[in-house]
Order: structure tokens, then C-alpha cells, then sequence
């Protein structure tokens, strides 16, 4: 069975070593870094299958070093941040951060995060039996197999983070009905930021541009119905 690697990132040793010690128990391979520049450096050297990141550190801070990490790499993130940082927090989610804990943290709501967050990253098993139907949406120029957590855009793949993953499959799930940027808050990220949008924003730019990459008639499904939302829109060029 494959290791599951996590990288640890705080400047504060004790916080460090308190979550190895909790995650190690779960048979998890823990990575530390101290600072953000360390973290990006290894985030972009190691195939990590989760990052835990720190908001305030010195010098580069987890909203740099996760902006950073994500121009390369889609690894999911959760980042550390105190309480009453909410601003800090929408903008770790404008950068791509999949999650947050607020400090002071119980060690067994961190496990109980990056459990769900790597179910929600990992592929699922492929099933053997012919009898078995797979989770698939399949459009033209765009397919997403649910199961394995892939999508693929005109036959080529598309690697995206969790939460743009799950913003696709929301939209895709209901082709045509437009959604509000409150809605897609509320459903994709499960929290309300009581007016701030701009996480769906970031997320809808990223996704378009990930898709248009592989194709561009994928990347067209995304549409912005002006003054409203967002919805997904069957493209047949």
C-alpha cells in the first residue's frame, strides 16, 4: 500500500511537532518545513498528497507560499490561520487553499480534516465486477469520472485542486440552472463570508483556464450570466 505523505509548515515547533505526532499515528509520512520559502521549495521538489500550511509566518507567508505552490501543483492544502483572521482566510481560499482550521485547534480535528480532504483528493478504486455502473457525466469535449475523481477534457487530463474539482462537478451536475456566487459559497466551499465573492471568482477564473488549456470548448461550459452567477452550459462545436 502506497505511504501518504504530509507536509508540515509552521514557524512555531511545537505546533509541528504536536500535529506529527498526531498524524503519525494514523500511519501517516510527515515532512516539516519552518518558513514559506522552505514549503514552496519542497511542496514543488516532493509529490506530497496533502499540505499543512501556516497563514502568518515570517518572511513569505502561507498566502504567498500557497499561491506559489499553485501555479505548479494542484496538492491539496488546509491552511492554519488564528482566530479573527477571517480576511486571511478568504484569501487563502482565493488562492487555492481547499481548507481551513482555526487556531487553537484540537490535533483530532486537524486528523479529521486531512482524512477528509485526502478521501475527497484520492481516486477511488476501480471496480473489477462488470455489473458495476461508474459515476460518469459524460458531454461533448468534457467527461468527469466521479469514481476516480478525474476529469478529462477532449481525451486529455485536467488536474485540478479539490475544491475547483468540486466546483465543476456542482455545476456540471445541473446543466443550465445558474447559481449565485452566495449558492456556490454555500454549497461547494460550505461557508457563508457574508458578501465576500471573490473565492467563487478565483475559482471559476482558475478552472476556465485549466480547462482551456486541454480545450477550449471545454473551458466555454463555464458561463457567466451577467449580474447573477455562474452555470454550466453544454458546448456541441
Amino acid at each position: 500500500m502506497q505511504e501518504t505523505k504530509i507536509l508540515i509548515v509552521d514557524d512555531e515547533e511545537r505546533i509541528r511537532r504536536l500535529l506529527k505526532m498526531y498524524l503519525e499515528r494514523e500511519n501517516y509520512v510527515i515532512d516539516e518545513a519552518d518558513n514559506g520559502e522552505t514549503a514552496v521549495l519542497k511542496a514543488l521538489q516532493y509529490d506530497y498528497d496533502l499540505i499543512v500550511l501556516d497563514i502568518m509566518m515570517p518572511g513569505k507567508d502561507g498566502i504567498e507560499a500557497c499561491k506559489e505552490i499553485r501555479e505548479h501543483k494542484a496538492t491539496p492544502i488546509i491552511m492554519l490561520t488564528a482566530k479573527g483572521e477571517e480576511v486571511n482566510r478568504v484569501q487563502g481560499f482565493e488562492v487555492g487553499t481547499d481548507d481551513y482550521i482555526v487556531k487553537p485547534f484540537s490535533p483530532r480535528e486537524v486528523v479529521l480534516r486531512v482524512k477528509a480532504l485526502l478521501r475527497r483528493a484520492a481516486p477511488a478504486a476501480f471496480f473489477t465486477t462488470e455489473t458495476a455502473t461508474k459515476d460518469l457525466l459524460v458531454f461533448p469535449h468534457l467527461t468527469i469520472d466521479n469514481d476516480a475523481h478525474r476529469v478529462m477534457a477532449d481525451d486529455k487530463e485536467v488536474h485540478l485542486t479539490p475544491k475547483e474539482y468540486e466546483l465543476l462537478l456542482f455545476l456540471a451536475k445541473a446543466p443550465d440552472k445558474v447559481f449565485d456566487r452566495e449558492q456556490l459559497l454555500k454549497e461547494v466551499w460550505q461557508y457563508e463570508f457574508f458578501g465576500d465573492l471573490r473565492t467563487v471568482d478565483t475559482h471559476v477564473k482558475r478552472l476556465r483556464e485549466k480547462l482551456n488549456k486541454q480545450s477550449p470548448s471545454a473551458a466555454k461550459m463555464i458561463v457567466t450570466v451577467w449580474g447573477v452567477g455562474y452555470k454550466f452550459e453544454v458546448v456541441n462545436d
